[in-house]
């Protein structure tokens, strides 16, 4: 397999290298690199620049304003926009959500709601996970019962990202009761501004209030939002959860905090010598850096699989597994470069409300919050034990 970039390849990096010096705002990237909170305008308004350059749809095809990259460009982009340090994109309207509906919605379907993820109308956030049915998501109770032209929902989904800021969000739902509970299931988008609908935001451990809580109660759906056929919506969600698996991965994340990791090693003395100079921590950076070059080509032949229209199957379960790992043990380093200086919670300082110099390295007030945060990388997308299943099922084709 020849692995080095064509000419065509590193003219696109070169590119997107200039684009993002001449527009990424340094308000931003500052706040991104030193791990402070961003608010709903930040990534708002990077997602319109992209927009506007024809970049922020990088897998849609072009005729519903998509840049329809292929997977060498969305790999370059993604390490080139994470070292940059730009914001994160919300991927449930973009990379989730849109999938879905290219592959399984009505044309009706991908004309009204693509281009508003595009403009920025809708925010969209996942109702999956329930309390309980997390990762035996089959297990979910939220139902969806057909009345005229109308389902009318009543249930609760929990540990929903960004619900807080969304005002669409896709569901799966329970039509179906008496049969297996794979079969009963359906795919339903819900507008969050429905009577009915309630959303709880949960305070996590780092301080922020990143997942939410959304009950439904007699909430009245258009038939018109099914996506795809009734009692078929546990097809399209794993169609959707094999594309976020791969998006967990973080390939470019990785990337860009062992670059970090590198420049913190380089500068903290410890024993009297740079940290990269102590053996221990000298070799756990080295694993890390060995095992993220083998994910990038693992990850490179996923999305090139599922460029040509395969759909990822054990492989996405793989990264998903490695790539967390490899992100957990990137924080957890990081932690412990910052040692002490980790310690203090300094919540003005990660909202950005307090500009004055942190106590200690710059990069110590959020060291911890980050480590913990990223504990539930082994859990969301179906927790890493469930994922091991899955590759064990493939291997012996159960």
């Amino acid at each position: 397999m020849d692995l080095s970039y064509t000419q065509e390849q590193q003219e696109f990096r070169k590119e997107v290298r200039v684009f993002l010096a001449e527009n990424l705002p340094s308000r931003i990237s500052e706040k991104v690199r030193l791990g402070k909170r961003l608010v709903k305008g930040d990534t708002q308004e990077w997602s319109a620049m992209l927009n506007a350059r024809g970049w922020l749809a990088a897998n849609w095809p072009k005729q519903y304003g998509g840049a329809e990259w292929d997977a060498v460009q969305r790999q370059i982009f993604e390490e080139e926009t994470c070292l940059a340090h730009a914001p994160r994109l919300v991927p449930f309207g973009l990379t989730m959500l849109a999938p879905v509906l290219l592959a399984f919605g009505t044309e009706e379907q991908r004309q009204r709601f693509l281009p508003r993820i595009l403009s920025g109308v809708d925010w969209w956030c996942q109702g999956y996970s329930e309390p309980g049915a997390g990762s035996d998501l089959a297990a979910l109770k939220t139902t969806a019962v057909p009345d005229g032209d109308h389902y009318v929902v009543n249930g609760q989904k929990t540990w929903t990202t960004l619900g807080q800021h969304a005002n669409w969000i896709f569901c799966l739902v329970r039509t179906s009761a008496d049969v297996k509970k794979q079969s009963g299931i359906s795919f339903l988008l819900i507008d969050m501004e429905t009577p009915g609908v309630t959303v709880r935001p949960i305070v996590l451990i780092d301080g922020q209030a990143e997942v939410n809580e959304i009950f439904f109660d007699n909430v009245r759906v258009p038939v018109e939002n099914l996506v795809g056929e009734q009692d078929k919506g546990w097809t399209y969600a794993k169609y959707l959860l094999t594309h976020e698996r791969t998006n967990i991965a973080g390939v470019g994340f990785s990337d860009a905090a062992l670059a970090t990791l590198k420049h913190v090693a380089a500068h903290t003395m410890a024993g009297g010598r740079p940290l990269d100079r102590n053996p221990h921590f000298a070799a756990r950076m080295a694993q890390v850096e060995i095992d993220l070059m083998a994910m990038r080509t693992t990850n490179l032949r996923v999305v090139s699989a599922a460029a040509k229209g395969q759909a990822p199957g054990a492989e996405s379960s793989m990264l998903k597994i490695k790539g967390t790992i490899l992100r957990q043990e990137l924080t957890s380093l990081l932690r412990r470069a910052a040692g002490p200086d980790a310690m203090p919670y300094l919540p003005e300082f990660l909202e950005g409300r307090d500009t004055t110099d942190p106590f200690g390295p710059e990069h110590a007030p959020s060291a911890a919050p980050t480590y913990f945060n990223m504990r539930k990388l082994s859990i969301f997308g179906g927790a890493n034990e469930i994922q091991r299943t899955i590759i064990a099922k493939a291997i012996l084709e159960l």
